[in-house]
């Protein structure tokens, strides 16, 4: 079994990550310079590493009502060991949760008008939310920190031409949620739209983390529906 990697080598006993020794970076960088360097190959600009640290920030917890952060508690709470709760909680990531980045990066950077990502009834990715009805504040809060960082802002200034034509077309408004908002930033970093579920898993990670600990913590036993909870339909 062979493989290729240009990303890192083992040499005279150092260990190094795109010609960087990693113990040097260890004493000069930040793990989210580390990240950027992984992930692009080259360490980021002040700004840049301000503006991942942010995102990183805001992706990090939303509530033990996410299904990423009360899937790993009830998988802890089962029996389980501490990683395969995190591995559950991973997998409840999907289109609908937490992992819209990937395609609505997509959409932002592609070449097709307005008009023409809106055609049809198909579901616009990175837009609308169950609790931020009207404006998502860490969207919102990414939008304002890359603007402060003197970034372009382009891909944001797209998605906010797109929720207005969501909002024409259908009613009511849809807001660019963290997973836009998210595609966006990507985007502006110069990271592919394909990093867009990795970079948000490996900030909700650590909000997972938290939880399946208290859970352990609290010692509880296994959840289990009520039948309250349960509609049957025949």
């Amino acid at each position: 079994m062979k493989f290729k990697t240009n990303i890192s080598k083992t040499h005279n006993g150092k260990h190094f990550i795109y010609g960087h020794d990693l113990v040097e970076l260890a004493n000069k960088n930040s793990f989210s310079e580390v990240i950027f360097l992984l992930l692009k190959g080259v360490l980021p600009s002040v700004n840049e590493k301000m503006l991942l640290d942010s995102m990183l920030v805001l992706a990090v917890e939303n509530g033990i009502e996410a299904p990423s952060i009360y899937v790993p508690r009830i998988v802890a709470a089962s029996g389980n060991d501490f990683q395969t709760a995190l591995a559950a909680g991973m997998v409840a990531v999907g289109e609908k949760h937490g992992g819209a980045a990937e395609k609505a990066a997509e959409v932002f950077a592609s070449e097709k008008t307005v008009p023409e990502i809106l055609e049809g009834n198909k579901v616009i990715p990175g837009f609308g939310h169950k609790v931020y009805k009207d404006s998502d504040p860490r969207a919102e809060a990414l939008h304002a920190k890359a603007a402060s960082l003197g970034f372009s802002c382009k891909y944001f200034d797209r998605a906010k031409q797109i929720e207005k034509g969501l909002a024409e077309k259908k009613g009511k408004t849809l807001p660019l949620n963290i997973d836009g908002a998210l595609a966006c930033c990507l985007l502006e970093l110069g990271l592919s739209p394909k990093l867009g579920k990795a970079v948000f898993l490996i900030s909700r990670i650590v909000g997972m983390s938290a939880h399946v600990a208290e859970e352990y913590q609290q010692g509880n036993n296994y959840y289990r529906l009520e039948e309250s909870d349960v509609t049957h339909e025949n």
